[in-house]
């Protein structure tokens, strides 16, 4: 089982993430998470660069789980997201 808090620390270390959310898909068992993540790290990365990032960053975590989807934004993508919510 691998913990929310674990993942949302990894990825604030690792990324210096200004955002995470980390939601957890598979009813409280740990086997399943969806992941927002947003990291001026990102910026001009293309979206596989970004996925490989957070792959990296989450590398033994990842191992673990059933099944694992993020998506990555720097601060501007986010906040234009936000501003169109």
């Amino acid at each position: 089982m691998v913990e929310a808090t674990l993942i949302e620390k990894k990825l604030r270390e690792g990324l210096q993430a200004t955002h995470v959310e980390v939601v957890d898909t598979s009813s409280g068992c740990g086997a399943s998470y969806e992941v927002i993540i947003v990291s001026e790290a990102f910026a001009g990365m293309k979206l596989l660069q970004k996925h490989r990032a957070v792959n990296e960053c989450l590398a033994e975590e990842i191992k673990q789980l059933h099944a694992f989807s993020q998506k990555a934004y720097t601060p501007e993508q986010w906040s234009k997201l936000q501003g169109s919510a």
